[in-house]
């Protein structure tokens, strides 16, 4: 595994908005046609991880906390040429082994593949999925109510 090269960061400025509002918009199925402004104020408003390879972001995922009891994991990717490396491990272990988020009382996720990457790591199916209620708007990016991009 070439991780010895990969760099992690949670700087913000580091981050390669262009490439992660790409991928976003046009390669993840969650966010599907999303706007650039969305992604800028999701990115604003989240603690963000970068992964880099020789100054290249080739990885990411954010979470949205309030950095003392509960995070929501989301957004994590890693660059298709840059798969089955073990990036995604990597990003993982350094998100979940930073002291704040040890002490988090709750971090869940959502994924609809990536399971494997998740279960390493502690993530388990919701133990009380009963108790757990949404507002879900799957197409909110392609509907009446879409930002502009």
């Amino acid at each position: 595994m070439p991780t010895d090269t990969l760099h992690l960061s949670s700087d913000k400025q580091a981050l390669d908005i262009d490439m992660i509002y790409a991928f976003l918009r046009d390669h993840a199925y969650w966010s599907k046609g999303i706007p650039r402004e969305t992604v800028e104020r999701a990115i604003d408003g989240s603690v963000c991880f970068g992964a880099y390879i020789e100054g290249r972001q080739v990885a990411f995922a954010r979470l949205v906390t309030d950095m003392a009891t509960f995070a929501y994991l989301c957004d994590v990717f890693v660059l298709h040429d840059y798969r089955k490396r073990g990036y995604g491990q990597a990003l993982m272990r350094h998100i979940l082994d930073s002291e704040w988020t040890k002490s988090l009382r709750r971090i869940v996720l959502v994924t609809s593949d990536a399971h494997e990457l998740y279960r390493p790591h502690g993530f388990r199916a919701l133990a009380s999925p009963e108790k757990y209620m949404e507002i879900a708007r799957p197409d909110i990016y392609a509907g009446p109510h879409a930002a502009q991009s």
